[in-house]
């Protein structure tokens, strides 16, 4: 059934761009993605923050001998595994914007 929703659809686009019509389906399709991709970031951040949280937590335990050495070095390379992600996330966007920012228009 999704297929034939599909093709009907891409028919329906297509017929669309025969005639010249804006696409109010694409313009639907991009401002759910985009919102999908905030979510995506926003979520992957929280992650990050909440990772970090629980291994200064776990390392404060350590700290005051409440907790076992191997989960605070498990709580404390999850959060650095987690926040270099988020670096690199960060600047391969950067480094994209940068590329457009320089295309030729």
């Amino acid at each position: 059934m999704s297929n034939n929703i599909s093709s009907a659809l891409g028919a329906y686009q297509q017929a669309l761009s025969r005639i010249g019509a804006k696409n109010p389906v694409a313009a639907e399709e991009v401002k759910a993605q985009e919102a999908s991709f905030k979510d995506v970031v926003k979520e992957v951040v929280t992650n990050t923050v909440d990772l970090s949280k629980k291994g200064e937590q776990l390392s404060m335990q350590g700290i005051a001998g409440k907790a076992d050495i191997q989960d605070v070095v498990l709580a404390v390379s999850n959060a650095e595994t987690a926040l270099e992600t988020v670096v690199a996330v960060r600047d391969t966007a950067i480094k994209a914007y940068k590329e457009i920012m320089q295309m030729a228009m």
